[in-house]
């Protein structure tokens, strides 16, 4: 049965896995604010998001900056009121090797991938303890990566922030189990979304994991009691690791 009267954040969430869970958390029945740094993207998931009927809301912004994170949750805050759901999904894999790493591209993906985690937990605490402490399954579901288990060669960068992700929930959930907050990192081999285009000439769409299996998964960590956290979840594809 789906509940009622709870809200949920998902960045990144104009296509892909955040747009999947998305749908998934409003079949729930939460009311939701998406976010994404492009407004013609996020608009057109609003819409659709909206047109099945959801309660949805829409913040365009990069969540690699400070005061975006700021202006997703203050719009969240003034619109439901609580938090219990946030999905950290925003991210970004510029490949390159070792030698070539350009000091603007790694600081791009250590601001998304993982700087902006940091902050959204920082930021909506407060909230997440309330709904913490009015039901005990407060959720925070970050998106990290089968590379966050496994570094992975020219994708380097992206692996170290992946595995920070891991880290950070990891300690998130010792810091915060006892104010009813769990937290679990998505570890997904390649899934068919536009960040995967270019490994689809090895690896074809159809053999790919579909962001609707992720959803799926996230919706298992709703379905738990207060007393179960599951601090991972690994997705693989059949017959390969990648």
């Amino acid at each position: 049965m789906a509940v009622t009267g709870r809200a949920a954040i998902v960045t990144g969430g104009s296509s892909g896995i955040g747009l999947a869970i998305a749908r998934m958390l409003g079949e729930e029945g939460y009311s939701l604010t998406i976010s994404a740094r492009r407004p013609d993207k996020l608009e057109a998931a609003a819409g659709e998001l909206s047109a099945a009927g959801y309660t949805v809301q829409q913040v365009a912004g990069d969540v690699a900056e400070e005061a975006v994170v700021r202006k997703v949750l203050d719009a969240h805050r003034e619109r439901y009121g609580r938090l219990d759901v946030l999905v950290n999904n925003a991210g970004i894999g510029i490949g390159a090797p070792v030698a070539d790493i350009s000091t603007k591209r790694l600081d791009i993906q250590l601001g998304v991938n993982l700087r902006s985690i940091v902050l959204f937990y920082r930021d909506g605490i407060e909230m997440l303890r309330t709904a913490g402490a009015e039901h005990g399954n407060a959720l925070v579901v970050n998106t990290a990566s089968i590379a966050g288990k496994s570094g992975q060669a020219w994708l380097s960068v992206y692996s170290a922030t992946k595995h920070g992700v891991v880290g950070f929930t990891q300690a998130m959930n010792k810091e915060l189990a006892a104010d009813g907050i769990k937290s679990c990192a998505l570890c997904p081999a390649f899934v068919d979304t536009p960040m995967t285009d270019f490994a689809k000439a090895s690896v074809p769409a159809e053999e790919m994991i579909q962001p609707r299996d992720i959803a799926e998964g996230v919706r298992l960590l709703l379905r738990l009691s207060p007393a179960c956290v599951i601090p991972e979840l690994v997705f693989e594809r059949r017959g390969g690791e990648l």
